[in-house]
């Protein structure tokens, strides 16, 4: 690694971020850890992290497509509220206009459990499924999404201002995660070149 100029990562320092102490109805975990997806549009994860910048927080959800693991959605915000989850899954049903039964997976904070977005999840016909209580495993796809737009982007530098992340963010996912970034799971192929070999 030395040799080649290959340095370590190291994972940060843990930010809670999951409220899942509400009274909002819990349905059940339909994924089960089954990942795998056989088309488009059958199973989408959501997910929320954070990024520390010099202004503060800056919280980024994100929508996959676990056919291709390719972000289909997302959102960036000072504030960790539902509209934050709302606006990634507004981008992600324009972008994929889903059919009705697509299942949509997430962990049991309060933004997906939301009257809000289950109103919306309704009306586009999805399928609920919400993760396990405690168990990040539930949900390991996106979590593994959001870690590695982390360790490849933004713990690579500091950043000044929340403005200049989100900006970064969407030249990564758009410029290099969706099109050029290769993944085991999808056999060392990009999300976008997946999906043109499937179609």
């Amino acid at each position: 690694m030395r040799e080649n100029g290959i340095t370590v990562e190291r994972t940060r320092k843990f930010k809670a971020i999951t409220d899942s102490d509400h009274t909002f109805n819990i349905a059940p975990n339909l994924l089960d850890r089954d990942f795998s997806a056989t088309e488009q549009n059958q199973k989408w994860a959501g997910d929320i992290s954070y990024i520390w910048t010099r202004e503060g927080w800056l919280y980024l959800a994100v929508i996959l497509d676990l056919h291709s693991r390719r972000v289909i959605g997302w959102a960036v915000s000072n504030r960790m509220k539902r509209d934050l989850a709302i606006r990634a899954l507004k981008m992600a049903i324009a972008f994929r206009s889903p059919p009705k039964g697509c299942i949509f997976h997430s962990d049991r904070g309060s933004q997906y459990c939301s009257h809000d977005y289950q109103k919306i999840l309704r009306q586009h016909g999805f399928r609920v499924s919400i993760r396990g209580k405690g168990n990040c495993y539930d949900n390991a796809a996106v979590e593994t999404s959001l870690k590695t737009i982390k360790a490849e982007l933004i713990w690579r530098r500091s950043w000044a201002a929340r403005r200049q992340a989100g900006m970064a963010i969407f030249e990564y996912i758009n410029g290099f995660y969706n099109p050029r970034r290769r993944h085991s799971a999808l056999g060392w192929k990009s999300p976008v070149a997946f999906e043109r070999k499937v179609a």
